[in-house]
């Protein structure tokens, strides 16, 4: 339990490392796939485990697919955090469950019914409260760029949420090998669009910049993702519901206290509502854990 408790409180922290990276997004997560990879994989060296490359193969395309989505995902996600407060980031990203239960009655035939509906409904009502649609101050909009970018990390997590459903359906694959080949290709498939796009060469990142990265890669994504995998088999689904809050819940509060970024009555009843109709979609599926 402390292990998934840890991993939550971790993620919850990472933007505020990267709203302080002087980096392109795009380059953050090449050093985060990468440097995350090889630690996962010598930790794993060092421990005396080994990737069983049988399963790996077996899964090649699926877990192919859930890195580009992984890397789309992180990059727009990492730009919302830089174009928008962190606490309204957070909470268009977590629309997620909504996303995939819409992608699940599409490609899984799961049934539409009316509490998702209303769950939906509320979900995109408490959006439009935190995007500021509903204010009159046109400067609420001023940080719209970077709620679109979330939205769009939310839609590319639904997408890979839904894919890793179809990995090791036939040859069950461990989780932490899912893990650290899926870091990897979300690294290797951005390599061609960053060097097209960024000039590397006029990049030149002090020394905070640097750790930062360096910690956001080791912590908060070869630790946190080890801390995750490794804890999942050993909880119950509800617990793991219930605790999953605490990652949002701690970057909002982080982003309030520290960076002292606006929260407005809107904001936090938008936030209710997001969360609120997340959780349902959760507590409410009425599937044994």
């Amino acid at each position: 339990m402390l292990r998934y408790l840890a991993a939550m409180l971790i993620f919850g922290t990472i933007g505020l490392f990267v709203r302080s990276i002087e980096l392109p997004s795009t380059v953050i997560v090449l050093c985060r796939g990468f440097i995350g990879s090889a630690f996962l994989f010598a930790a794993g060296a060092l421990l005396g485990r080994k990737v069983n490359w049988t399963s790996v193969r077996a899964n090649c395309a699926r877990l192919a697919s859930s890195g580009v989505l992984l890397g789309l995902n992180w990059v727009l996600l990492f730009e919302a955090y830089k174009n928008a407060t962190i606490a309204a980031a957070t909470l268009i990203y977590y629309l997620a469950p909504i996303f995939v239960m819409a992608l699940s009655v599409v490609f899984l035939g799961e049934r539409l019914t009316a509490r998702k509906c209303l769950c939906a409904a509320a979900a995109l009502f408490g959006m439009s409260l935190v995007a500021g649609f509903w204010s009159p101050n046109a400067a609420a909009n001023s940080t719209m760029v970077g709620l679109l970018q979330a939205l769009g990390a939310a839609g590319f997590y639904a997408a890979l949420i839904l894919n890793n459903k179809f990995i090791g359906r036939t040859v069950p694959v461990d989780p932490l090998d899912s893990a650290l080949v899926q870091l990897f290709t979300a690294a290797l498939v951005l390599v061609p669009y960053v060097t097209a796009v960024v000039d590397l060469s006029t990049i030149r990142p002090d020394a905070l910049s640097l750790g930062l990265t360096l910690v956001v890669a080791v912590l908060h994504t070869a630790v946190a993702y080890w801390l995750f995998f490794s804890a999942i088999p050993k909880l119950e689904a509800a617990r793991i519901a219930v605790f999953a809050y605490v990652d949002p819940a701690t970057a909002i509060l982080l982003s309030i206290l520290l960076l002292k970024e606006p929260f407005t009555l809107a904001s936090v009843g938008g936030a209710l509502l997001i969360l609120g109709a997340a959780a349902a979609l959760e507590f409410g599926s009425g599937r044994k854990p």
